[in-house]
């Protein structure tokens, strides 16, 4: 795997989680294994490789690798807009987050504290979906700049889905750092089309 295709697998992530964020918001589903393969991305500290991040393959990256594709080639007809949104504002979200060391240090006091819930209820349980939405809540969603998250009203106020939406964001910046940690920058979603959409094809096609 190219150094490109493991920021990919990163910016992939992004979009997976923005894809979930809007199904979420939409039709109150979402995809169990991809929900929990992005769940569990937050546990993972120190992987060996990127892939490690997202349970050792990217599997349940697919339809996220889909929604970037539509993005870099930019054709309305495949353009999953929302998704998009979702996907640009965690990148610039991340940005804010670097530059804060405190927030940083009590997002990892905390996702230490759900680590021990997901040891004795598993992954997507809601008590654990539940404390990572807090967590979202308690400090992302103070800033300034927020997330506006679209969709059907009935499913937008039940709290079990609220819920679900900020872990999911949650998640998403979880990627996003990593993908700046890797070297991404958002200059080449606009000025490296061609290279990345060269390295993303083999992923999808896995």
């Amino acid at each position: 795997m190219t150094p490109t295709q493991q920021q990919l697998v990163a910016l992939g992530a992004v979009f997976q989680a923005a894809v979930l964020v809007d199904r979420v918001a939409r039709t109150g589903q979402s995809n169990e294994p991809a929900l929990a393969c992005l769940m569990g991305s937050l546990m993972v500290r120190e992987p060996k490789d990127t892939l490690e991040v997202f349970g050792g393959d990217d599997l349940n990256l697919r339809d996220g690798y889909r929604a970037l594709l539509s993005a870099l080639e930019r054709d309305p007809a495949t353009l999953q807009r929302e998704t998009l949104r979702y996907a640009l504002a965690l990148l610039a979200l991340e940005r804010q987050l670097a530059r804060r060391e405190d927030m940083l240090e009590l997002i990892g006091k905390r996702l230490d504290q759900i680590q021990q819930q997901v040891q004795h209820f598993g992954l997507t349980h809601e008590n654990v979906i539940a404390a990572s939405g807090s967590l979202y809540q308690d400090t992302l969603s103070t800033f300034r700049q927020r997330i506006q998250v679209q969709g059907d009203m009935r499913h937008l106020q039940q709290p079990n889905n609220a819920a679900k939406i900020r872990a999911l964001l949650l998640t998403g910046i979880r990627a996003a750092r990593l993908w700046r940690q890797l070297g991404g920058h958002r200059w080449q979603l606009v000025f490296s089309r061609r290279r990345l959409l060269q390295d993303l094809r083999p992923l999808l096609r896995g």
